[in-house]
């Protein structure tokens, strides 16, 4: 198929792309109109009453008498109201009744819930749709649109204590509730196998149902695609007597990989290894509380944010997060190379709400973000102060130096000796392991001392040591999700770091009964 002119493309007067062209053009506004919007329809609901929304009438002051009303909010401190959600009572955060529910971690009857209304999930799938026409606008590739789309959605079941509702994952209810043409024309894999409980049978279905399908397009978190590649290669060489190596040549036209869920740089390598061939990978970065940006441009490390899904957005500066008074920062305030905490307020009835995530522009015109870890994801506890971003950068930096490929790691505290020195000590599953541990080691170590001063300067004072990387066999991780989760589903993650051993301990031991001992 013949390539279309980009510039064509992105001049048609399709919805989702006029929105984004909208949003771009005049951020500020477009916040600020979206806040008002969502006071005024709000104004009813009994927190909208408490915090008195109808007196922000006036458009220009909107944002400052919002603040100045809503504290910022958490899990907790929303907790009374959230509950009452989930007992089907109307009118609390906002108008009417919910029908659909995230698990925003945790299970079902222990996490966190959180309320998913019909227009975000309507949203939410515009969002989607405009993600992949920009694709095309921006490649002149519409030859994915002419194959089948495969999607791994998280399970989603009937909410016990709210008849007629559901809970489950987002990427779930946004699959139940997916434009029909999506569903009819382009979904590769129904329902009945999509939401099989168990999710090895569920990633063995898959590709038994795939295997002779024309994939063109995949959206799935990296983690799991790692897993279902390796299943549908042993099905396609099993089913046909082949000895195919890669996933092109089981699926010959794939064209996109739409990536969310965890960062795509940490396994972009090794996918990339695994499908062999030319493809384009699209990154987004969604949650339980709303879809907030895309990968606009093609091969680009950042993302543009969406400023017109149903949310506001402020950003708190990390390093003021949880004092007295934070400063609440804009779409119009933020300044690039800032690790700010993200807080939302949105048509799901959250207002002020910390997602728990950590962003840092890379761009104000337009405004374009990445994702620098959690809001707890950092380990501090010798004064070293590492962040997740940057301990995931040194290690795909190690891995691109050295030629390995890693699929999963976690970094811990190490068991401290009499007499000896602190430091990290990496638990790394590798698919292709470095030639030297210790170069690898001196990699990561120099990386570190390059990007974070805290770190540096207790190396050089020989207060803090030099990475302990500890291998695991491939699979160890996955078998420590299974040992200590109720569920592996396609929201279960590996916490990447922790102040504590818990995590570390136990995939030693999962490590332990594959036959490998420390």
């Amino acid at each position: 198929m013949k390539r279309i002119p980009p510039a064509l493309l992105r001049s048609l007067p399709l919805g989702p792309l006029r929105t984004v062209r909208r949003f771009k053009a005049d951020p500020v506004g477009v916040q600020r109109r979206l806040l008002s919007d969502l006071v005024l329809r709000a104004a009813n609901t009994e927190f909208g009453r408490l915090h008195h929304f109808d007196l922000l009438r006036e458009e220009a002051t909107v944002v400052a008498g919002y603040q100045s009303r809503v504290p910022l909010q958490d899990y907790d401190s929303l907790r009374p109201f959230l509950d009452r959600v989930r007992g089907g009572e109307a009118n609390v955060l906002w108008p009417g009744t919910f029908r659909n529910f995230a698990v925003s971690s945790g299970t079902a009857s222990t996490g966190k819930i959180i309320p998913v209304s019909s227009e975000m999930l309507g949203l939410n799938s515009s969002f989607g749709i405009g993600v992949a026409l920009n694709c095309s606008a921006r490649t002149g590739d519409a030859a994915m649109w002419l194959g089948k789309m495969l999607s791994l959605p998280g399970r989603v079941e009937p909410y016990a204590s709210l008849p007629g509702a559901f809970v489950g994952e987002v990427s779930g209810l946004q699959s139940m509730h997916s434009p029909t043409f999506v569903s009819r024309f382009y979904q590769a894999v129904p329902h009945e196998i999509l939401f099989v409980d168990n999710w090895d049978r569920k990633l063995d279905a898959v590709a038994e149902h795939t295997v002779d399908l024309d994939i063109r397009t995949l959206a799935m978190a990296p983690t799991w695609a790692v897993v279902l590649f390796e299943k549908l290669i042993a099905r396609y060489n099993a089913t046909h007597g082949a000895q195919a190596r890669t996933v092109t040549d089981v699926w010959p036209n794939l064209r996109v990989f739409f990536s969310g869920g965890v960062a795509l740089s940490s396994y972009r390598d090794l996918l990339e290894d695994q499908i062999g061939g030319p493809i384009q990978f699209i990154e987004s970065y969604g949650a339980s509380e709303g879809f907030f940006s895309f990968q606009d441009e093609p091969g680009a490390s950042d993302m543009l944010l969406h400023l017109d899904n149903g949310v506001f957005y402020e950003f708190v500066p990390l390093d003021q997060l949880g004092t007295d008074q934070p400063a609440r920062l804009t779409i119009g305030e933020v300044r690039t190379g800032v690790r700010y905490a993200l807080h939302v307020s949105s048509c799901s009835g959250l207002w002020s709400y910390c997602v728990g995530d950590v962003v840092r522009f890379t761009s104000l015109q337009p405004h374009r973000i990445v994702v620098a870890g959690r809001t707890s994801e950092m380990i501090d506890r010798y004064g070293e102060a590492v962040f997740g971003e940057e301990a995931r950068r040194a290690l795909e930096v190690a891995c691109k130096v050295s030629g390995a490929l890693f699929v999963d790691y976690h970094i811990a505290p190490r068991v401290l000796q009499a007499g000896g020195i602190p430091g990290h000590q990496w638990l790394i599953e590798f698919d292709r392991e470095p030639a030297d541990l210790g170069s690898f080691s001196r990699l990561i170590d120099e990386y570190m001392q390059k990007v974070n001063r805290h770190y540096q300067i207790r190396r050089e004072a020989r207060a803090f040591d030099s990475p302990e990387i500890r291998t695991v066999p491939r699979g160890t991780f996955l078998r420590w999700l299974e040992e200590t989760r109720d569920r592996v589903s396609a929201q279960t993650k590996v916490p990447r770091m922790s102040e504590e051993r818990h995590v570390a301990d136990g995939v030693l031991r999962s490590a332990a009964t594959m036959g490998v001992s420390y």
